[in-house]
């Protein structure tokens, strides 16, 4: 069960980190597969970029960061609930 869990944290991780690397270098975003790890990623992705503010001094979008860091958090409670029994 744990290998379970941290495993389906992990593969979003990498998900969460392709769609960054998206961002570095210019691809279709017709293409099925960016389409499809778009619409995996931007549910979590649209509300923390509503509370951040976007650009700043870089033009930094430090969501996918912000996302990541409460991922490794949620893996963290969950884990804990389920075997502090």
């Amino acid at each position: 069960m744990v290998y379970f869990i941290t495993t389906a944290f992990r593969i979003y991780e990498v998900i969460v980190v392709i769609r960054v690397l998206f961002s570095w270098i210019r691809v279709d975003e017709y293409h099925p597969v960016v389409q499809w790890i778009y619409r995996l990623t931007d549910p979590l992705l649209e509300p923390i970029r509503r509370i951040l503010p976007t650009g700043g001094l870089l033009g930094i979008d430090f969501s996918p960061f912000l996302l990541l860091l409460v991922l490794e958090l949620a893996e963290r409670m969950v884990l804990r609930i389920l075997f502090s029994f």
